[in-house]
């Protein structure tokens, strides 16, 4: 591996673990938060939902940013800004500057996911991105499984204000080594592809017009739908929720009209047009969606009728992290030996199975039981985000790529969004009883199975590929995957 494609993996493994460490970590330092800063649990949700509207919003936009300008800058603006509004909120002396900071956090945070995606899209050839997107994949499973822990830990012997400063120093050397180290030129300009190897625009190119009307029609039907969404998660009332989801709908028809009259609309025809891209932005909002609502049944379940604590819950689930870290380089092997449509339909299969599994516990359920059903759902999952995302990133060309990281983050951050509201409108009528949210949960995950069908094959094995090589000979390139 060169020494580009070793910085580009390790900035993108990085900045997608300090993201997802700074969600977990919060979780944990809100309760301490509210008593200190003396604010209203309302006032606490707003610390989560303001990031989540803000990210939401503008991540399809900010992959079109780094389409034009620079994968890599985009992502070094993204990191520090990032890394500079952990540090105001670690120094912030009341609530409202919490919430407007975390706003702030969730912009950056939207310039720098897509981005990781993006220099991985531009650094590696199509066929090799399999494994650093599954590293990418091991370190956010990593983050999500040592958040609690860590958040638990400094929040107990230095304070909540410690977790946000734990971003400062990461993404301060992130930032500077992406400005500091440039990308070599590429070697041939190939029509038509309008970025090099470091994902900036090449020479002699016209840059991708910003499709500005476009881009807010999109954030603004995304913020609604997140907002509206989180509103049924937190009890607001069903015509709200009725009325928030029909403004979404008449925003996305604006959009797509406007879409199909621009002359350079935000998202390109390469995109739009292709089924296969999204079947695979299908199957990671609905795997997501499961996967979260799972998890926020599970929870309750195990606290609520297990009488478990916070840590004896976690080690019970430990299991699922545990899998979806080991489990994505795995898939990347597979995928690779297998084609992405088997992997997919495999992946899908273990998360519908391990929430069959977990709707089927009791008052009685042991250790082995909760743990078998949170392994299979960690290996689904890992396996599913692994797939799908690279069949997302590697099917447009590098010129797009900021877009369709954009594209995935989107999926990312709505699919969870999705499945908590379902676990919370489901828990709210039956109760803390895991069998129908979970059954329900599991028919939102086998939805993904009649989706995998549209993903690429085995890769295509042509008879000069089967054919004896003479001697001295060498063997014939690979072909790309059938469709």
């Amino acid at each position: 591996m060169t020494p580009h494609r070793l910085l580009v993996l390790t900035s993108s493994v990085a900045g997608a673990a300090i993201v997802a460490l700074d969600g977990t970590v919060l979780t944990i330092a809100q309760p301490t938060l509210r008593r200190e800063l003396h604010a209203s649990f309302a006032q606490v949700q707003w610390t989560s939902t303001g990031y989540l509207i803000a990210v939401a919003a503008l991540l399809v936009f900010s992959g079109r940013l780094g389409d034009r300008y620079g994968h890599q800058r985009v992502f070094a603006t993204g990191v520090l800004g990032f890394g500079a509004a952990s540090a105001g909120i670690g120094l912030s002396s009341g609530i409202g500057w919490v919430i407007g900071l975390r706003v702030a956090q969730g912009v950056f945070g939207a310039l720098l996911q897509p981005a990781t995606l993006g220099m991985l899209r531009a650094a590696f050839p199509p066929d090799r991105l399999g494994m650093p997107v599954a590293l990418r994949t091991s370190a956010i499973g990593v983050a999500a499984a040592a958040g609690p822990l860590v958040g638990g830990v400094l929040v107990t012997h230095l304070g909540w204000r410690a977790v946000f400063f734990l971003n400062v120093v990461p993404a301060l050397v992130l930032g500077a080594l992406a400005l500091v180290v440039r990308a070599p030129a590429p070697a041939v300009s190939a029509p038509g592809d309008a970025e090099g190897a470091g994902g900036a625009p090449g020479a002699g190119t016209e840059p991708t017009p910003l499709d500005v009307p476009g881009a807010c029609l999109l954030a603004t039907a995304l913020a609604l739908l997140v907002h509206t969404l989180v509103g049924t998660s937190t009890g607001s009332g069903a015509t709200g929720t009725v009325l928030g989801l029909l403004a979404v709908l008449v925003l996305a028809a604006v959009f797509v009209r406007h879409e199909r009259r621009t002359e350079g609309p935000l998202l390109p025809a390469e995109i739009v047009g292709s089924a296969t891209i999204g079947a695979a932005l299908g199957i990671l909002v609905t795997a997501s969606a499961a996967m979260l609502g799972a998890l926020f049944v599970g929870t309750y379940f195990l606290q609520d009728v297990l009488g478990l604590d916070p840590l004896q819950s976690s080690l019970r689930a430990l299991p699922g992290p545990v899998m979806m870290i080991l489990g994505a380089p795995v898939a990347a092997v597979v995928m690779r030996r297998f084609g992405p449509r088997r992997t997919a339909l495999a992946g899908t299969a273990l998360p519908t199975a391990g929430i069959l599994a977990l709707s089927r516990l009791g008052p009685g359920s042991g250790a082995p039981q909760i743990g078998f059903g949170f392994l299979l759902l960690g290996a689904g999952f890992g396996t599913v985000m692994v797939t799908a995302t690279a069949v997302v990133v590697r099917q447009v060309s590098p010129g797009s790529a900021g877009v369709a990281g954009g594209l995935q983050q989107t999926a990312m951050n709505v699919g969870p969004t999705v499945g908590v509201a379902v676990a919370t409108t489901l828990m709210t009528h039956t109760g803390v009883e895991m069998g129908p949210a979970l059954t329900v949960l599991a028919a939102v995950s086998a939805l993904g199975l009649p989706l995998s069908r549209a993903l690429p094959g085995r890769p295509a094995v042509t008879a000069a590929a089967t054919a004896p090589a003479a001697p001295g000979a060498h063997p014939p390139p690979r072909v790309g995957e059938a469709p």
